[in-house]
């Protein structure tokens, strides 16, 4: 696959910048670069003393092992999908290939943000904590509970070495605080993560003599227009993901790029305007409009069904049963909420995800390549083990060879190799092999746990190796043929502004959310627009505009 490109826009995403406090310099206080891990600037930081266990030569490529045996406490999240087990084959073989241990602190799933969020405010927690989304550490800088794992990146040569060759360095200084650290090591990817688009029903879409995919949204209108008139569906599309927390949360997370916005899933209150160099409200934009109004005309050309606050297992059922020719899905749900839920009403369905259309603003995708990752309590520093800590976090979440170990389990054991291809063991089930098999990746073995991936994987090669050959073949189209947005500059502010500005937030999103569908469905006349923008910028728009571009200012 060749590299995706990047577009010339930029997105202020809400999450990440209402939450991380960042600072302009990508150098901030780190360590002096170094060539390897002797190097005198990483003597002066972790001495001797702190050295227990470390490798003498450990650099990007390394295999870790501990030179002695070493326990590492970690708070590990209990899946109910595969709980927990003292006899899985990654503790025993962490055990006698890294020689390291751990002593959990377990919690269940169901429990995890709220314990997690007691015992790192508490200051008592352990020294390892994963399935950390970036942003998620913010609350906890100032308590001085974790780590600025920023200081110690030599000592991180994967993770360094990554860092460089995908060009992700100007994303991950968004996660700076305002000292101008950062306190995670979110997952790394070669690629942006993209997962979601519209299913179609390829017998109707064949009835109405449609055989391509729709190439730009406009072409995907008249396509809806001709199955409607060709079929006896009711609504061409009919859609689901309609709560949380907006209708056509999905739908318009995958079309607003490439309108040059953002909405549904992916709404912020703030788009970066490149071109001028400031901020902008989103839902105020020429491109947010444009989408708004592309919605709407579908709903009043009855091709998109108006029941936009509607339960995903209607919008399902009307998919399965010929009322409807086009649904949002995504690469899993494609085949547990379509096909497979076909095979229970004792009939096929024949599907598939479509290539995302361009827009007014071309093949534009947005999406981030940092996920969920790693965070370290502050008090690791002056643990005996804290440089061979910091080596086994780097080979197990960010060398190739400890992410594959993660995701694949150990070769021999439970899969295979056959040719450029990782095939799992014939008594094993997992990434939608060997559906009949007794034992199972997760539950048996423990791989492919998100508490032992940084993400779900890091190279295209190591991520798509887990995907059938159809989604693997969607996804790399789709990255081939699309640029990716920018990351959005940094905006710092301090915890009080931020406080202040979520209250903004929180109720010019609510009144954005309410006004888009209302135009969407028509209760509202797009004539209307003028009077929503000044509606909106009563509700704060503007004090959330001038927040976020003077902080911007500040930052330059």
């Amino acid at each position: 696959m060749r590299k995706i490109r990047k577009s010339s826009a930029a997105v202020a995403t809400v999450a990440t910048l209402a939450l991380a406090l960042t600072a302009c310099s990508s150098g901030g206080n780190e360590a002096p670069e170094t060539e390897g891990t002797e190097a005198a600037g990483e003597t002066e930081l972790i001495g001797a003393d702190q050295s227990v266990g470390a490798m003498e030569n450990f650099a990007a490529g390394t295999a870790f092992k501990a030179t002695e045996p070493l326990e590492f406490s970690l708070m590990y999240r209990d899946h109910p999908n595969y709980p927990v087990s003292d006899d899985w084959s990654i503790f025993a073989n962490l055990e006698a290939n890294q020689n390291v241990t751990f002593n959990r602190t377990d919690i269940p799933l169901s429990d995890w943000d709220n314990k997690r969020s007691l015992l790192i405010g508490a200051g008592d927690f352990p020294d390892i904590t994963t399935v950390f989304y970036p942003g998620q550490e913010s609350q906890f800088v100032a308590s001085q509970a974790l780590l600025p794992v920023s200081d110690y990146i030599d000592y991180l040569p994967n993770f360094k070495q990554k860092v460089e060759e995908w060009e992700l360095q100007d994303e991950l200084d968004t996660h700076r605080q305002d000292d101008g650290k950062y306190y995670i090591l979110p997952g790394l990817r070669q690629s942006p993560d993209v997962q979601y688009s519209v299913c179609i029903n390829d017998d109707l879409w064949s009835q109405a003599g449609i055989t391509e995919d729709p190439a730009t949204w406009d072409a995907f209108a008249e396509d809806l227009a001709k199955v409607k008139e060709a079929t006896d569906v009711t609504y061409p599309f009919s859609d689901r993901w309609n709560e949380n927390p907006a209708p056509l949360g999905a739908l318009q997370k995958i079309m607003g790029a490439s309108f040059d916005t953002v909405a549904g899933w992916d709404y912020s209150p703030t788009v970066f305007n490149e071109a001028a160099g400031e901020f902008e409200l989103t839902a105020t934009t020429d491109g947010y409009k444009e989408m708004v109004t592309y919605l709407a005309g579908l709903v009043a050309d009855g091709l998109l069904d108006p029941e936009i606050t509607q339960v995903d297992d209607i919008a399902i059922q009307k998919f399965l049963n010929g009322e409807s020719a086009a649904i949002s899905c995504n690469t899993q749900v494609v085949q547990s909420d379509l096909r497979d839920k076909a095979a229970e009403l004792n009939t096929t369905i024949n599907t598939h995800l479509i290539v995302l259309p361009a827009g007014p603003a071309g093949n534009v995708i947005s999406g981030s390549r940092l996920a969920q990752g790693v965070v370290l309590n502050g008090d690791v520093a002056e643990k005996p083990y804290f440089k061979a800590l910091l080596q086994f976090v780097d080979w197990l979440y960010f060398s190739d060879e400890g992410i594959e170990f993660a995701v694949w389990g150990a070769e021999g054991e439970t899969f295979e190799r056959e040719g450029d291809k990782r095939v799992l063991n014939a008594d094993i089930n997992g990434f939608n092999q060997n559906l009949d098999a007794t034992k199972k990746l997760q539950a048996d073995f423990g791989y492919f746990n998100g508490v032992f991936m940084a993400g779900t994987g890091s190279t295209d090669d190591l991520i798509q190796s887990t995907m059938t050959e159809e989604i693997a073949e969607w996804t790399s189209t789709v990255l081939a043929n699309s640029e990716l947005r920018p990351t959005n500059p940094a905006s710092p502010m301090d915890e009080a502004q931020l406080e202040q500005l979520g209250l903004l937030e929180a109720q010019v999103k609510d009144a954005v959310n309410t006004a888009t569908a209302e135009f969407i469905t028509g209760k509202r006349s797009l004539d209307d627009w003028d009077a929503f923008v000044a509606q909106i910028n009563q509700l704060g728009g503007e004090q959330i505009v001038q927040n976020y571009n003077e902080a911007f200012q500040k930052n330059q």
